[in-house]
């Protein structure tokens, strides 16, 4: 693999405000920027890729999954590299679907991938399917960039609107480049537990779901989150190899479950929300 022709793209349904606070535990600087009305694009800096820890394909279909699970918003990853290409879509606990290409367009998925990402997101189950079925058809013409270009044109009905050189295909340095380049994009620097654990408490008292995140129904969710996630993280990281994307899904789920459990029973009690202090810039 050529780490200078690999990439990847996050595509959120959700605010840039919304993704910022777990996309601190993908331990990636990574740059946020605008997508279209109610979309987020999360363009990564690439290091397990490049420094040959892990392939593009498994790394950006789990840090889909860390940035989707217990949210409300489905996460979309595009992943290139010089012999393939494809996409997976992570939408809460249910187990990603995924499609690829060869490099030449040569269409290497289940056609029922196509229909399960229609049906997830929402998009017309005439129109747009046929639109998505006609990606898994030979065409050579087409080749896997050409493809994913194809799979953004459907989402585009949706709203998805990729800022100026934020495209397919292109390396990671000259993605983030050009998304840093924008007057609205955001950073999230990486540092890992501390940064999250600060964004998730801030997320919990400023963010939408706030008056919702108590009660038995938050419990619940916060018991499976901690179920889901101490096993996943615990097999994510067994073996010669471990799985970068999945150790991020699951270090996640084990965070906001164990913080959703904390922040039920302190409210309970008539206590304050628990806060950290603010780091000081460069500390």
């Amino acid at each position: 693999m050529d780490a200078t022709t690999t990439g990847a793209l996050l595509l959120c349904r959700a605010d840039t405000g919304a993704v910022a606070a777990p996309a601190h535990l993908l331990g990636e600087h990574v740059v946020l920027t605008p997508a279209g009305p109610g979309w987020s694009a999360v363009v990564p800096e690439g290091r397990p890729w490049r420094h040959g820890a892990a392939p593009v394909e498994r790394v950006a279909t789990g840090w889909a999954t860390a940035l989707a699970v217990g949210t409300p918003w489905p996460v979309v990853a595009l992943w290139w590299d010089g012999d393939r290409a494809g996409y997976a879509l992570a939408s809460g606990f249910r187990r990603p679907v995924d499609y690829t290409w060869l490099a030449d367009g040569t269409p290497a998925g289940e056609d029922e991938a196509m229909l399960t990402f229609a049906e997830r997101l929402g998009l017309d189950p005439v129109l747009d399917v046929q639109d998505l079925q006609s990606l898994t058809r030979d065409d050579p013409d087409a080749d896997a960039r050409a493809r994913l270009v194809g799979l953004l044109a459907v989402l585009a009905r949706l709203g998805v609107e990729l800022p100026p050189g934020v495209q397919p295909g292109e390396p990671s340095a000259r993605l983030r480049a050009a998304a840093r380049a924008r007057p609205d994009s955001r950073t999230a620097e990486g540092h890992g537990l501390r940064d999250a654990v600060r964004a998730e408490l801030d997320a919990v008292e400023h963010g939408r779901l706030g008056p919702w995140l108590r009660g038995p129904r938050a419990r619940a969710l916060a018991a499976a989150q901690l179920a889901v996630g101490l096993p996943l993280t615990a097999w994510a990281l067994a073996g010669r190899a471990p799985r970068a994307g999945w150790a991020c899904a699951g270090a996640l789920l084990t965070l906001r479950g164990a913080l959703g459990l904390a922040y039920d029973r302190l409210r309970a009690a008539g206590a304050p929300a628990p806060s950290l202090p603010h780091r000081p810039p460069g500390g």
